[in-house]
């Protein structure tokens, strides 16, 4: 493996741990939101759209990392 090629699997590692610990905070915040009694609901559904498009984000980067073998 080349020095560019461990350089390139670092920044996914990165990008790997920084999409999952968004995904974690957001859904905190979306559990706390459908918790209280008031709650604003457009913005519960802008939560959950963006959680749903980090997940989309870290499924990507997953199979950039650990590419699928053809046996």
């Amino acid at each position: 493996m080349s020095d560019a090629e461990i350089e390139e699997q670092q920044q996914l590692h990165a990008r790997l741990h920084t999409l999952e610990s968004e995904h974690r905070d957001l859904d905190d915040v979306i559990e706390r939101l459908a918790d209280g009694t008031p709650f604003d609901q457009l913005q519960l559904q802008r939560l959950k759209k963006r959680k749903l498009v980090l997940k989309d984000e870290i499924t990507l980067v997953r199979s950039r990392i650990l590419p699928d073998i053809i046996a």
